[in-house]
């Protein structure tokens, strides 16, 4: 790279015109980057960028064609509407308005080749281009009152027998969805899950990934919990089921394995077939190891197929994987310290062969997912505290990165950046905690600063170098806020043992943990220790009613958004009850009742509250659902506490409305200046 002089009137201007701060609205300005695939030949990434007008809530979705060679990139556009699916060297394929499309020029050009994909979603095409699997909705049991009584058509009744009759923002209708095989050649389709009352994908988020064909075309891998009512609500055991397209015969490959088993992907050849799992029926937040199976060679072996745990020796857990090109690696990206880094590991022949897990990138970032194999490159997604997700290329020997996307550039070049530093700070039991603090991008160390307490949710997913679009820490610092951000225990990357101990354990050392890294920080001469406030969502909401009961004045106001009020009536309304019985140990009917009923129920400590707090709570959120907020509102007032209400009723667990989510940000920013600054 060659280094070009620079005037000094033109860094003068450019720092002055880099004072600009962080708005929610210019949040909601930036692009969305996300990749859709790199060529065969590896020379071309395929990327899309996403444009959202907030005043309209309308979306923009522009694709480009990026050569890795010379960084240069072109739009490129197929017919109108046709949405590609799969990719094969320079064979494409497309889905739009319930038919399949074929094309051998890139997208300019398309040839249908199969018209029975009515109400048709997630559709994959067999890489030999003979048969197609899709998703499809059916109807397996009456719910609805009309589908019961079809003679009264305005009838608005559901009758529900079981559990799971609603899931995150869904109230279960009796349709499930199958996964269905066509031939393309003769139309001949196959329900490849007849009548069972099952989901592929998995809801609420399964999508395509659960579902992969075998490089032969033989068969296709599917992911499936088959399990139905009160059983689906308690356990988290997915499946992978191999369904061979000759004999019709499904198999259950991970038979025995009793968590989550997730994101099947065969190596090019075929021979093996890699996926995440966990241990632990009912634990969803269990370490996430990498497996392989030797699939092909072992397919008619009277013994089954070795599985081999590639990652059963490392202290961490896996988010996501491809298999290099050679095929005897896996890269996998994973939290670590504070971050999400980009790792590999060996694959070996047998479990008792040597395997090593190397970490491949460090730095202040995130690797927040990997798209594939471009030549000797590693293309991959990433972020930080300051930047949005962009596309890079890593080579893999030293972790070398480029940056190959810059859709955000011009906004980011007229904002200043916020600087962010991970601290260490001692916990009451002498633990070591790394605690992330974002400074104001002017910050003046000589002056005093109103300072957040982050509670992350989960409660056990990482709190790294994310880039949020609502619970944004460049957005809170550029107000004049420090925002601080323990890794309490709970939060992946720090050991599986820091990972494993928040459960059962809620309200006790967690709360320990937050308090101990606001402690540490307040010693700083630029905190002011009069304008400290809380705020987090979900677990994190859960944090804030708990330490609003025991803070000791340490907060001047608070703020909770789809939190954890009350565990009992909360155990009675949730709809993923493996979560609260791994993590609260049960229901309130056992015996002996389960102590977190009693000792971290935030509910229990409001005689104890004296402090300001907002509430928000989304309308649709059955994961945290609306009792939750209702009541703490309403107890906050009852004890005549300053209090504010949030109620979003057209959102979910999270805020995904434009709008709605800058009404969020406003209204959040207003709470604080009337009770912080």
């Amino acid at each position: 790279m060659k280094l070009k002089f620079i005037p000094a009137c033109l860094l003068m201007a450019a720092s002055a015109f880099a004072q600009d701060k962080m708005t929610p609205e210019m949040l909601w300005s930036l692009k969305r980057v996300s990749a859709e695939g790199v060529s065969k030949d590896g020379k071309y990434l395929y990327f899309a960028s996403k444009s959202t007008d907030w005043k309209t809530e309308k979306s923009t979705v522009h694709r480009f064609k990026l050569a890795l060679e010379d960084g240069s990139q072109k739009e490129w556009t197929t017919e109108s509407g046709k949405t590609v699916c799969n990719r094969y060297g320079d064979t494409w394929y497309a889905f739009y308005d319930n038919f399949l499309y074929k094309s051998t020029n890139e997208g300019i050009s398309w040839t249908e080749i199969y018209s029975g994909l009515q109400n048709a979603d997630n559709v994959w095409v067999s890489p030999n281009g003979k048969y197609v699997a899709f998703s499809k909705e059916v109807l397996l049991k009456p719910t609805m009152g009309t589908d019961i009584y079809p003679d009264l058509p305005n009838n608005t009744a559901q009758v529900y027998t079981d559990l799971n009759y609603r899931h995150w923002d869904t109230w279960e209708d009796g349709k499930y969805s199958h996964i269905f095989v066509a031939s393309i050649e003769d139309g001949k389709v196959k329900d490849i899950m007849e009548d069972e009352p099952y989901d592929c994908p998995q809801k609420p988020f399964g999508g395509a990934e659960d579902l992969v064909w075998s490089p032969d075309s033989k068969g296709v891998v599917y992911v499936c919990k088959k399990k139905a009512g009160k059983e689906y609500a308690v356990s988290t055991n997915t499946d992978l089921y191999f369904y061979d397209v000759e004999t019709s015969a499904t198999e259950d490959l991970t038979k025995g394995m009793m968590g989550y088993d997730m994101a099947p992907a065969f190596s090019k050849d075929g021979r093996r077939l890699a996926w995440l799992s966990m241990a632990h029926d009912g634990y969803e937040a269990d370490k996430n190891d990498i497996k392989v199976m030797n699939f092909e060679r072992d397919r008619k072996s009277k013994d089954g197929r070795e599985v081999i745990n590639l990652t059963g020796k490392w202290n961490g857990t896996a988010n996501s994987f491809i298999w290099a090109g050679a095929e005897s690696k896996i890269y996998f990206n994973a939290p670590l310290e504070g971050t999400e880094q980009l790792f590999e590991v060996n694959v070996p022949s047998h479990e008792s062969d040597r395997n090593e897990v190397n970490n491949i990138t460090k730095g202040k970032w995130d690797v927040n997912g990997i798209v594939g194999m471009a030549g000797n490159q590693i293309i991959i997604t990433r972020c930080d505290m300051n930047h949005a997700t962009e596309i890079y290329a890593v080579k893999p020997t030293y972790g070398d990165m480029e940056q190959l996307t810059h859709e955000n550039d011009r906004i980011y070049k007229s904002i200043s950046q916020s600087k962010t530093e991970l601290r260490r700070v001692n916990t009451v039991d002498n633990a070591s905690m790394g605690v992330w603090v974002i400074y104001p991008p002017d910050f003046d160390p000589t002056k005093k600063y109103p300072t957040l307490l982050y509670c992350q949710g989960g409660p056990q997913s990482a709190l790294s170098q994310f880039y949020s679009f609502r619970w944004n820490f460049q957005l809170m610092a550029a107000q004049g806020y420090i925002v601080v951000a323990p890794n309490r225990r709970g939060m992946p990357g720090w050991g599986v043992k820091w990972n494993e101990e928040i459960s059962k354990d809620w309200g006790g050392l967690p709360m320990q943990d937050y308090l101990s890294a606001i402690d540490d920080i307040s010693k700083e001469s630029y905190v002011d220790k009069s304008r400290l406030g809380c705020i987090g969502a979900s677990y994190g909401g859960y944090s804030v009613y708990m330490l609003a009961g025991m803070h000791n004045n340490r907060f001047k106001t608070f703020i909770a958004h789809d939190g954890l009020f009350d565990l009992k009536s909360w155990y009675g309304t949730t709809e993923e009850l493996w979560f609260a019985n791994w993590d609260i140990e049960g229901p309130y009917w056992k015996n002996p009742t389960p102590s977190s009923y009693e000792k971290f129920n935030p509910s229990n400590f409001v005689n104890k509250w004296n402090t300001p707090i907002m509430i928000v709570q989304g309308g649709t959120d059955f994961r945290v659902p609306i009792e939750q907020g209702l009541e703490a509102f309403q107890a906050a007032r009852l004890r005549n506490i300053k209090a504010k209400l949030l109620y979003l009723p057209n959102e979910n667990h999270w805020v995904i409305h434009p709008q709605n989510s800058i009404t969020w940000q406003r209204e959040f920013f207003k709470w604080l200046d009337e009770t912080l600054k």
